[in-house]
């Protein structure tokens, strides 16, 4: 296995932890002090991660990876999950595309967006109607 194949399965690891809320799995494949950009300011530690995984009344149901694509130590990922708002049983897909980078066979930096203002609406916790500005 290259090191760009062991790469792109530990992105998909990663990924996985967010239906199975592994903790354990996600600590073999994300860095403790791993560096996130995106959405908003920057922050440094796992910590984020395992909130992100274990968010109180959100489930992911399932996840679709739309396309992976590794280059050195980067993998590329555009995906969509499937999320249920648990107190209402509302449910909403949500894409995203992110870039990871590894050393040592863990992630220790990621960048990305997603829509979460569509996840938002889509979970009806957002008016369906346009926001005025």
């Amino acid at each position: 296995m290259t090191e760009q194949e062991r790469n792109v399965e530990v992105v998909r690891r990663y990924l996985r932890t967010f239906v199975t809320k592994d903790l354990a799995e996600l600590r073999e494949v994300v860095d403790e002090d791993v560096q996130i950009y995106g959405s908003g300011t920057p922050v440094r530690g796992r910590h984020f991660v395992e909130g992100a995984v274990t968010s109180p009344g959100l489930t992911v149901l399932d996840q679709e990876i739309v396309e992976i694509f590794a280059a050195g130590d980067r993998v590329v990922v555009s995906l969509a999950q499937t999320y249920r708002r648990d107190a209402t049983g509302a449910t909403a897909v949500q894409s995203a595309c992110k870039m990871y980078r590894l050393a040592g066979g863990r992630i220790v930096q990621f960048w990305g967006e997603q829509d979460l203002f569509g996840l938002l609406r889509g979970l009806g916790m957002l008016p369906d109607e346009p926001i005025r500005f």
